[in-house]
């Protein structure tokens, strides 16, 4: 296990606060900035911002994802776990100030949306690592407990932020504002209690890595998480991104709501799955991985089916089960990177494992971009294809080159 520095309770940290409470305070309202964007990108339409500037906005949050993904982990072994998920923190309330001046200049959204994915990226990385790791310093807490704690306050806070970014920002005053302001002050609260959470790792005995971690060279994770980690988040997008769109004139006034709806039901269907998806899974194949990607599957054959209809209806189903083929996808193939990490590379390859997720968060825009050669319904046709063909090649190794016991 990776070394600790100092594992008696953090103060304050009482009985009814645990341990782990400051890191999931921390990746809850990192995920909340995360997504309470994704529902208002309607909003922002309606008010005359062009569906490329839009999209440019949507793509500024990977732009400070990915490297945030990559280099967060190596950081919190180098530095600990705390200060750096402090400093994610941080700048995930400054993102929040920063969007709320967007009637001032999309210059101001397009900063804040950047930092944010740079927010995220620390909660997923990091704040993951450092639930887990707490938990492990609890001798009655099962072995998996804390990669189910940390997956499901990430959930919860990517489900509840943009469900109550949604609501006010379609029946409450300021809607350009007003969400983001709810989300600060949240963070504002969470800030006191990250800066007393209990460090897990001796800062500056990790020597500085250069490259991947080791284990992205594991055939198991080549054979079995990389074909499923892309369509964590690329589910994700189909049911709250695409889906919306291809139906709102039909729902008038409406489809802001309507946005935020999906948005929600597929989040929370992901929660709702995830103690499910620890019962499928096994150390000795990847039932748990094979069901995700069966599920999700099925919901993008449902996805073209809705394209082709244009039903509200049916792009709700959609997002249900894209939703829950999410849940089960991100438990399943964060159980299966435990299994097969070195405890010193597990932050950053936990980095390494969500930088492949969010690349799904790219299919709304590479779709967009096709649509003029081909529509919808071909177009997420030819994704329920390519998401077989991954199933497959899950299925193909699902009991090979398993780990030692």
């Amino acid at each position: 296990m990776t070394a600790t520095a100092d594992r008696a309770p953090a103060p304050g940290v009482t009985a009814t606060r645990p341990a782990w409470f400051p890191a999931a305070a921390a990746v809850f309202v990192c995920g909340w900035g995360g997504n309470q964007f994704t529902p208002l990108l309607v909003m922002y339409q309606s008010a005359g911002y062009s569906a490329f500037t839009v999209d440019t906005l949507l793509g500024a949050y990977v732009l400070g994802l990915v490297p945030g993904l990559l280099l967060s982990g190596s950081l919190s072994t180098r530095f600990g776990r705390r200060p750096v998920m402090l400093a994610g923190t941080a700048l995930s309330l400054l993102a929040s100030m920063l969007i709320a001046l967007g009637p001032l200049g999309v210059g101001w959204i397009a900063s804040g949306r950047f930092l944010t994915g740079v927010a995220v990226a620390v909660a997923m990385a990091v704040g993951s690592t450092w639930i887990k790791e707490l938990a492990e310093l609890d001798p009655l807490a099962a072995g998996d407990l804390g990669t189910r704690r940390a997956a499901l306050c990430l959930t919860l806070g990517l489900g509840v932020g943009p469900g109550v970014a949604g609501v006010l920002a379609q029946w409450g005053p300021w809607p350009m504002v007003l969400p983001y302001l709810v989300h600060i002050g949240l963070t504002m609260v969470a800030l006191p209690y990250v800066t007393r959470g209990t460090e897990t790792v001796a800062a500056g005995r990790a020597p500085a890595r250069r490259g991947l971690p080791g284990t992205t060279r594991h055939p198991r994770f080549r054979r079995i998480i990389l074909p499923m980690a892309p369509w964590i988040f690329g589910s994700c997008g189909v049911a709250y991104a695409i889906m919306p769109q291809l139906v709102h004139d039909r729902l008038g006034s409406w489809s802001l709501g309507y946005s935020t709806l999906l948005t929600v039901c597929a989040i929370g269907a992901g929660v709702g799955v995830q103690p499910i998806a620890k019962r499928i899974d096994r150390a000795t194949s990847a039932r748990a991985v094979l069901t995700g990607m069966t599920v999700l599957c099925a919901g993008l054959v449902l996805s073209a089916l809705a394209a082709a209809s244009r039903s509200p209806w049916l792009a709700l189903v959609t997002a249900l089960v894209l939703g829950t083929a999410y849940g089960i996808a991100v438990v399943s193939g964060l159980l299966e990177l435990q299994r097969i990490a070195r405890p010193d590379e597990i932050a950053e390859l936990t980095g390494v494992y969500y930088a492949l997720a969010y690349l799904g968060f790219l299919l709304p825009s590479a779709l967009a971009a096709l649509s003029g050669v081909a529509g919808y319904p071909l177009l997420l046709g030819c994704l329920a294809v390519l998401a077989l063909a991954g199933t497959l090649v899950v299925a193909r190794h699902s009991r090979r080159h398993l780990p030692a016991a």
